[in-house]
């Protein structure tokens, strides 16, 4: 088992303050050129396909049984993060299991959560371009994940 010393947390913390000092300035600059970049996609899919905006982290579910689903979801996402939290936390942080990563469950559970609406869209909405705007707002996010991922803009690794 892996204990988490003293020296652990004054090594962490040197790596923090040793960043650039530009470091947060850059950050600060990359998330809102991504937020701009996200709502500006919805805007302009959300008039292609004339579909309603939809509102940013609400619950809007197509029917309750979507609300059951997607409740589900997420009760298997908070058990994963606990469960995956105390098995990597157990082991030395370069051998952690990558699929136990937050990153990782936190982008499995916005695809299972996007997905899941876009196929209650498709069967159950009003307008059925809704599940359109669902899919490719879900690609677009994908897309930027990966591109920032791959270039190590994140710095996950």
């Amino acid at each position: 088992m892996y204990d988490l010393e003293p020296k652990f947390w004054q090594e962490l913390f040197l790596m923090i303050n040793d960043l650039e000092p530009k470091f947060w300035q850059g950050l600060f600059l990359m998330i809102i050129i991504l937020l701009l970049l996200l709502v500006s996609f919805n805007a302009v899919m959300s008039k292609l396909l004339k579909v309603k905006k939809k509102k940013f982290f609400s619950y809007n579910y197509v029917n309750e049984k979507h609300s059951k689903i997607e409740w589900k979801i997420r009760m298997t996402f908070v058990a994963a993060l606990l469960i995956g939290n105390f098995v990597n936390m157990t082991r030395d942080p370069l051998d952690w299991i990558w699929f136990f990563k937050p990153w990782f469950l936190i982008i499995g559970f916005v695809v299972a959560t996007e997905v899941t609406r876009a196929i209650m869209e498709y069967k159950y909405a009003e307008n059925h371009n809704d599940y359109k705007l669902t899919i490719s707002q879900l690609a677009f996010f994908v897309i930027i994940f990966f591109a920032l991922y791959w270039t190590n803009f994140l710095v996950m690794g």
